[in-house]
């Protein structure tokens, strides 16, 4: 599974302090929706890989863990945006 290695380096580029401003936390947030992408990739991959083998509600579980991480994905490309706009009202 590539997904997993480009996670642990999406992982591996985040802060291990809070951010000292808004800049920072705009940073934060973007390296934090690049790992929410590359985990809902991953799930994704593992999902298409055991489809067939899974009995019913385990296969359903990992569709929805699935979901979950698009929708962590979706939420921090609407916190990013909202970034965006504060930061620069006229767009």
């Amino acid at each position: 599974m590539a997904e997993i290695q480009a996670l642990l380096d999406a992982l591996a580029v985040l802060p291990r302090t809070p951010p000292a401003g808004p800049a920072e936390a705009e940073v934060l947030i973007a390296r934090l929706r690049s790992a929410a992408a590359r985990w809902a990739d991953v799930l994704y991959e593992a999902n298409e890989g055991v489809r067939q083998q899974l009995p019913p509600r385990a296969e359903a579980a990992l569709t929805l863990a699935f979901r979950r991480a698009e929708d962590s994905y979706v939420e921090l490309e609407i916190a990013l945006r909202d970034c965006a706009e504060h930061r620069d009202p006229a767009r």
